[in-house]
Formats: C-alpha cells, structure tokens, sequence
C-alpha cells in the first residue's frame, strides 16, 4: 500500500497541527475545564454552601415539585433542586462529574491494556492463536453485554462497589475494537523492512514488541484511547439511566438524566442542566481525539482543513 505523505515543507509538528484546529483546540479546552471541575467539585460546592446529599424539603411542594422559577434557581441554589428531595442540582452536577471521569478513565485504561495485549500477541504471533482470538473478538462483538450487565448487577454481591463493578464489565467488554485495531496495525508492521530487518539480525520476540512494534502503535493506541473515553462515559450513563449503575445517593449524570425524564414537564431544568454535561464532554473528547487523529497521522499532517 503506497501512503502519500506530505512532503518536509509541508508537515508540520503534530502539536503545531493539533494546536491550527480550532475545534481540537475547543475540545481539548472543553476536557481540562470539567476535569477541572471534577477535581474541585467539594471546592465548588462549597462555595455555593451545599453538598449533593443534604436534603432541603423547603425546597419543594407538597407535590414533590421545586419551589421557585426554573425549579428552584436562585441564589441558593443555582442550577435548582431536585424534585422530591430538595437537593442542590449544582452539587450533584459538579460532583457527577467526578463518577463520569472516574468510570471513563478507569475503565478505558482497563479495555486499552487487554486490547493492546491481545491484538499485539494475535497478530506478531499468527497462526491458530490468531484465529482463536480473531472469531473471539467476533463473538464478543455480537454479544448483548448490557442484558449480562444488568442480570449481573443483581447477582452481585452487596458488599462489592457498584464503581469497580461498572469500571470492570465496561472495560473487559470494550477491549475487542482497540484489539483488531492494533492487530490489523501489527500484521502491517510485521511486513516493514525495519521489522524484517531485525528479525533477520536475531532480534528476539521480546526486543521486537518492545522496541519496534509498540514504538509504532503508540500514536494509535493514544488516538483510540482518547475517543474511546466518551464511550465509556456513555456506557456508565446508560447503566445508571436504566437504574443499574451507580447506585444512589452517589451523583451520576445519567441516573440524574433518567430520574429528570418523569419530570420533564413540570421541571425541564432538571434534565437540562446535566444533560448538557454530558453531551459537552462527550463532543469535546471526540473534536479532540478527531484531531488528535489527524495530527498524528502523517497522511493529514500539514494539511490545512
């Protein structure tokens, strides 16, 4: 395969690339602003003088309903309540979004180091092993993994965190993508006359991954990795819409999204507050990671968009 790659006066570092394209730019700004957020959620709560677990039936009706314009916004609390309870929305926002970079990060890190493993040995070692994981990856990508997830939150022991549950069945189910990916990534290495040079000099399996084939893979495992993260925030909000992810008080995004939806009528703001969280980090990390993309490939490098 011929790959047309720009010619010297025309590429340009990966960081300048990454740093002309304004939505990467945005995205990535996006990501540090709410990691930010995350690590000073008790900081921001605090400020506002409310935490995501007190209980202020001041706050609400007879019905359950949020007193107040916008369900509750005011100075006291201001992204509102949440129906029923009276707690602060901001708090239970800013804090959600700790379990959301939690879950996303933990579990992406999982999937990468199985993915990577298992592609880089199926495709450096061929034959029947590559076989094996190849119809393996396929029947994994066709199982239902969320109706196992769900059965399996209810078999769980009580005692085992709800977090490393989801971070777990997430990651050991996320890795079969990043897994053909360095595979196919591999088996096109394997063919380089770097590669065929220093099998030829001796070198042994352990010098070859370490020093010729992951060297390679590197910019491809951090592109995947990246655009993997929104998916695995997704995961973890979909599991706790349906009411079998982080178990409650903790603050979550998408069992805060799936409690709002019975509200929605008598209190929009209680969807619309954490349901643009989710859908701006989860934009912001794919401009990024599309981004990322293009600067490290060297297909794209150096031209302009």
């Amino acid at each position: 395969m011929v790959v047309d790659i720009p010619p010297p006066e025309l590429a340009r570092h990966p960081l300048r690339q990454l740093a002309s394209d304004r939505w990467a730019v945005a995205g990535g700004a996006t990501i540090v602003v709410f990691l930010l957020i995350a690590l000073a959620a008790p900081l921001l709560s605090g400020l506002e003088g409310h935490d995501p677990y007190t209980y202020d039936l001041d706050a609400v009706s007879d019905t359950g309903a949020p007193l107040g314009f916008g369900g509750g916004i005011s100075a006291e609390h201001w992204f509102g309540v949440e129906p029923m309870t009276g707690r602060d929305l901001f708090a239970i926002v800013v804090h959600g979004a700790r379990t959301s970079f939690l879950v996303g990060f933990a579990a992406t890190a999982l999937a990468v180091l199985i993915g990577v493993a298992v592609g880089l040995t199926a495709g450096y070692l061929g034959g029947w092993y590559d076989r094996l994981v190849s119809r393996f990856i396929d029947v994994l990508f066709g199982f239902p993994w969320l109706v196992f997830v769900i059965a399996l939150g209810a078999i769980a022991p009580a005692d085992l965190p709800k977090q490393l549950l989801i971070i777990l069945v997430i990651g050991l189910f996320g890795w079969p993508g990043i897994a053909r990916v360095v595979r196919g990534q591999t088996l096109a290495l394997k063919q380089r006359t770097f590669v065929v040079a220093a099998t030829a000099l001796g070198a042994g399996p352990g010098h070859l991954l370490r020093h010729q084939y992951l060297p390679n893979l590197t910019s491809t495992i951090i592109v995947y990795s990246t655009m993997t993260i929104p998916g695995m925030i997704g995961a973890e909000a979909a599991l706790s819409f349906l009411g079998v992810g982080v178990p409650p008080p903790t603050p979550a995004w998408g069992r805060t999204i799936g409690d709002a939806v019975g509200w929605v009528q008598t209190d929009p703001m209680f969807l619309v507050f954490p349901g643009t969280a989710l859908f701006l980090i989860t934009l912001a990390f794919n401009l990024f990671g599309d981004g990322l993309r293009d600067a490290l490939d060297p297909r794209t490098r150096g031209l302009k968009r």
